[in-house]
């Protein structure tokens, strides 16, 4: 049977399609970044965006179009991530702002959905650049206006879009250069038309599994906590071992296995393969179990935990959580101030830094996982102040921070366009509390223009990029443009990257060293780079970064 229009259930399925195809494809999609660093991250920020929304719209029972718009737009919106996200986002928003007026969609709905979702996404985005995620979006909705007039069915009519989009994200490399030197299509591109295409598969009916589970926060425990006191854990040992089988395992020896374990505990798992047996028990003798494994062959793979311990701590965690609540509480209702500072930070040193400067609030991110719009309205939330100054302190977060300015009613929002750590601090350290905050903005502004910065990271595959030859595991030197060195040694190429830095102008060589350097090894470093350039201040602190061995900065 022909389907020429899509009523909100049909779209809701198609949405929750296109969440989990990225979701699935994410890796894929962040191997696409053109440095061959270790936190290429569009599918990552593309996947937690959408799934934001998806988790909103799984979350409602025979939806009206206009409630499903809603979802998707609002929980997308918050949920942004990374520039690709917020575009994403914002795509969203200006297809959901067509859909919504209507009980069902065609092919003509949909071609006007499309031109307004690429309106409103390059009106987001101060300079857009052809080659990205938005050309690829724009020749969608070129397409579908060339061909609604002359394509009947709508599953036809939708084929064609997506081929053509696949044909335009095949020639971003074309617009690009820098694609083209890594041998890559656009990343963002690539994740648009994951989502088309996995909502294309809900259309056509197949089979898919399109439930959504899952947090958008940053926490990594995803287990709820429960009240119950450590006396009501019936068995206080997690047990679990692998048996190397070396004798005769059939039917019967494990239902007797089975039965032995379930004499001494709960929550029993035990899974055979033709040589080994997996086994989960919990118990309040873990000797036993491990005893009777022997009997039948070696074990490996051991591990036993202590749940009563774990359930203690999980306590005290919830006692502290509480206690920081109740002091985020306390200090809101302190009198509010005039101006308040949020900034985006990487690492154990750098937070103190930011702190010590007199930042409010924190949030944890930068390189490996960019914050959402939602974080920042929370962080917002908590600042008591009239203004409040946010550092993104990295370009893929500027577009988050003011999707996040454009929903604050209550507060003035300056958001700063720092795009490294010491950007950041040196807005912060610029700052003249005699003068307004919009002077201040314009003074930090020019400022942060001053510094140059230089990241020392490991690439992660072979490329070609900035007429540099790059293999995988090289360290490279990354400047605020380009790769400025290569090399094997991560002292070696740090100080060749601080020469492509300095020039007569420079008095300052900031060094901020990672979680993987020792401070006797930064020291000596920054040693040899003093005697190198004499006439500069050289100054060393503990970053606690992941991923990058050293951040350096030079003003």
């Amino acid at each position: 049977m022909t389907v020429n229009r899509i009523d909100a259930e049909m779209l809701s399925k198609m949405f929750l399609a296109g969440a989990k195809n990225i979701e699935a494809k994410k890796e894929w999609i962040n191997e696409l970044n053109v440095f061959p660093v270790p936190d290429g991250d569009t599918g990552t920020n593309m996947s937690l965006t959408i799934m934001a929304a998806a988790r909103e719209v799984s979350a409602l029972s025979n939806p009206s179009m206009a409630d499903l718009a809603k979802a998707i737009s609002s929980g997308s919106l918050r949920g942004a991530r990374g520039n690709s996200g917020v575009i994403l986002s914002q795509l969203f928003r200006g297809f959901t702002k067509v859909i919504k007026n209507y009980e069902e969609i065609d092919k003509f709905i949909i071609t006007n959905a499309f031109q307004k979702a690429v309106e409103t996404a390059y009106k987001a985005v101060m300079k857009p650049k052809e080659g990205t995620i938005l050309t690829v979006a724009k020749g969608m909705a070129d397409k579908c206006s060339e061909i609604v007039d002359e394509v009947d069915e709508l599953e036809e009519f939708i084929r064609q879009v997506i081929e053509y989009g696949d044909y335009v994200l095949s020639q971003t490399p074309e617009m690009l250069p820098v694609l083209k030197q890594a041998g890559v299509v656009d990343s963002g591109g690539q994740g648009l038309m994951q989502v088309v295409k996995g909502g294309f598969d809900a259309f056509l009916g197949k089979e898919l599994d399109l439930s959504i589970t899952g947090s958008n926060s940053f926490s990594i425990n995803k287990g709820a906590v429960g009240s119950a006191e450590p006396t009501d854990i019936k068995f206080g040992y997690c047990t679990e071992f692998i048996v190397m089988l070396e004798k005769e395992y059939t039917m019967e020896t494990e239902h007797e296995f089975k039965e032995y374990l379930g004499s001494i505990g709960d929550s029993l798992v035990v899974v055979s393969d033709d040589d080994i047996v997996k086994v989960h028990v919990h118990t309040n003798d873990p000797g036993l179990a491990i005893q009777r494994g022997l009997t039948y062959g070696s074990l490996t793979s051991m591990k036993i935990d202590n749940m009563r311990e774990e359930h203690h701590e999980r306590l005290i965690k919830d006692a502290e959580k509480m206690a920081q609540i109740q002091a985020e509480t306390a200090k809101k209702e302190e009198p509010r101030k005039d101006v308040g500072f949020i900034a985006v930070s990487i690492g154990e040193g750098i937070n103190e830094i930011f702190k010590e400067l007199g930042v409010d609030y924190l949030i944890e991110g930068g390189q490996t996982m960019n914050p959402s719009t939602e974080d920042m309205l929370n962080a917002i939330e908590k600042v008591n102040a009239d203004n409040i100054f946010i550092l993104p302190n990295n370009k893929n977060i500027i577009l988050a921070a003011n999707q996040a300015k454009a929903l604050v009613e209550d507060k003035n929002i300056f958001v700063i366009p720092t795009k490294t750590v010491p950007q950041g601090i040196t807005a912060v350290i610029n700052y003249v509390p005699d003068k307004s905050p919009e002077d201040n903005e314009k003074n930090i502004q020019e400022e942060i223009e001053r510094v140059k910065t230089g990241q020392v990271t490991y690439a992660v595959r072979d490329t070609n990029i900035d007429g540099k030859e790059i293999k995988e595991n090289d360290i490279m030197g990354i400047g605020d443009h380009s790769i400025l060195t290569v090399g094997n040694a991560v002292d070696k190429v740090t100080r060749d990257m601080i020469k492509e830095l300095i020039d007569e102008e420079t008095e300052l060589i900031s060094i901020y060293y990672g979680q993987e350097i020792e401070e006797d090894a930064a020291q000596e470093l920054a040693d040899k780079i003093a005697k190198e350039y004499s006439d500069c201040d050289i100054e060393v602190h503990f970053g606690g970064q992941p991923i990058y061995y050293y951040i350096v900065s030079v003003e």
